[in-house]
């Protein structure tokens, strides 16, 4: 992206029972970013939160919504996005958590920084970022996730688990989607992953994450251990593999 451009931006957002967080979160990216589309990716969630996103549509030419059946998990929603992003040739696609885990005012920073690089973290743990209102296991687990990735899989970034980010979709483009395996969390390893061969340029941006305002957290003892196979089958390839 060249300096001094406006880029057009898709910001994208998985959702699974998230009604008490989305409106007031899409005003919110809306008030920072108001020349962006938004895009809700929902897996049928039965709370609602598609029938809003659908309401809301209505009224607002930025906003859509994709719906999907069942509940197919964030990788492949963001998947989904990524391909949209690719498709309708968006500059920059960003990502963020339903549930106001990440800070919708950092938005215009990681745009900015996009300048310089091809992926933009919103990072919890580079020189800046912290954690509030996280329990000390929880702390402990994201650290010991973000330090095996370091050392077993060899990305250059000290929070590769965050979803709060940025693409420049034309390097999205350039990636083998029959490659990625992984439909839930640990999907954000493994974009890094391919991301990285193919030498984007990574930069950090510190930021407060919070714990979500409202519902509950979707990640289980079954994303625990998806994310520690993905770990082993990256590191296993960074070895022995190429590509």
């Amino acid at each position: 992206m060249a300096v001094g451009d406006e880029p057009s931006i898709l910001v994208a957002i998985a959702t699974y029972n998230e009604i008490e967080n989305l409106p007031s979160l899409v005003e919110a990216i809306h008030r920072e970013l108001p020349t962006a589309d938004v895009l809700v990716v929902d897996d049928n969630s039965p709370d609602g939160t598609g029938r809003w996103c659908d309401e809301f549509a209505a009224s607002a030419a930025w906003f859509s919504c994709l719906h999907r059946e069942g509940k197919q998990g964030l990788g492949s929603a963001l998947a989904e996005a990524m391909r949209r992003a690719i498709e309708q040739q968006y500059q920059l696609l960003l990502t963020l958590d339903a549930d106001w885990s990440h800070p919708p005012n950092c938005l215009p920073k990681l745009v900015a920084a996009a300048e310089n690089a091809e992926v933009v973290v919103g990072s919890r743990y580079c020189p800046g970022g912290q954690v509030v209102g996280w329990p000390w296991y929880r702390r402990v687990a994201s650290l010991a996730n973000n330090w095996l990735t370091r050392r077993l899989v060899g990305l250059p970034t000290s929070d590769s688990s965050g979803n709060l980010r940025a693409y420049d979709v034309r390097q999205l483009g350039q990636l083998d989607w029959d490659r990625l395996q992984v439909a839930g969390y640990s999907f954000l390893e493994e974009i890094f992953w391919h991301l990285d061969r193919l030498n984007a340029r990574f930069v950090e941006v510190p930021i407060t994450f919070t714990n979500r305002r409202a519902g509950a957290s979707k990640i289980g003892l079954r994303e625990i251990g998806s994310k520690l196979a993905t770990l082993s089958r990256l590191a296993w390839r960074r070895c022995f593999c190429r590509a």
